[in-house]
């Protein structure tokens, strides 16, 4: 598999999709056959639980695609879970501090670098306990996201990011502008500010800014922006557009209704 935090660091553009309804077992191995990086299980907003989750990663064994798990919160406990049952990454939302910042890398990173507990011979090593260097190998495997999505994160932002081991700072751009007090208002200059101080912060601490835009011209307007980590757009946004847009060529060649 693909290391996707070396691509990360490297500088290079990675390209996924959030996935809210689809939980096929064949969705990892869809998405990596039409040439994208990662794929992220939504436990938040979709309808996945850690069960289901289990089998979407379980399907991605094989392919080059990176499996991440977005848990429910920044309390989901324990943090770890994912990881253990195949995630290789964790995006967690609503992150508002450097202590929980800290708090997220100590929970998903084995000693010395964090505390995550450890549980060997299982699904996230494949079902074959790993040898001495296990842990290390693992640790430099993990990606971590953490999602910011307020005010009081941007407040926060240096603090944030800087932390060791944050490999991408994901904005909620639908949660941030309703924190703003200007609800889905992306081009407004408050927004675009913001924007703009997520990717320079990140440069400066060697951290990929992180997007899920809806349409292919605004994945290529936020990447020319410096955003390195996007979803593009949705399962459900992807499959109800391209439905629509086959039907609407349809019914203009065919005059059917």
């Amino acid at each position: 598999m693909t290391n996707f935090r070396r691509r990360l660091r490297q500088g290079d553009v990675l390209l996924g999709q959030m996935v809210l309804e689809l939980f096929t077992p064949g969705i990892g191995q869809m998405l990596a056959a039409s040439g994208l990086d990662f794929v992220i299980f939504d436990m938040e907003h979709g309808r996945c639980d850690i069960s289901l989750l289990a089998e979407m990663v379980a399907g991605c064994r094989g392919s080059d695609i990176y499996p991440i798990a977005r848990v429910p919160d920044v309390a989901y406990a324990p943090l770890s879970r994912p990881l253990d049952i195949g995630a290789r990454g964790v995006m967690v939302p609503r992150v508002e501090s450097r202590t929980q910042a800290e708090d997220i890398v100590s929970q998903l990173k084995y000693a010395p670098v964090g505390r995550r507990g450890v549980a060997l011979g299982i699904a996230h090593d494949l079902y074959r306990a790993g040898d001495a260097d296990f842990f290390a190998r693992t640790n430099e495997e993990t990606c971590i996201i953490l999602l910011l999505e307020t005010v009081k994160a941007f407040e926060n932002l240096d603090a944030i990011i800087s932390v060791p081991g944050v490999d991408v700072a994901w904005v909620g751009h639908y949660d941030l502008t309703v924190s703003m007090g200007i609800p889905a208002q992306f081009e407004h200059p408050r927004f675009l500010a913001a924007m703009d101080e997520l990717v320079a912060v990140c440069r400066r601490h060697g951290v990929a800014p992180g997007f899920l835009p809806s349409s292919p011209e605004l994945a290529v307007h936020w990447i020319g922006k410096g955003f390195r980590a996007l979803s593009l757009g949705s399962d459900i946004g992807v499959f109800l557009d391209g439905v629509r847009k086959f039907r609407a060529r349809v019914v203009q060649s065919s005059g059917a209704e």
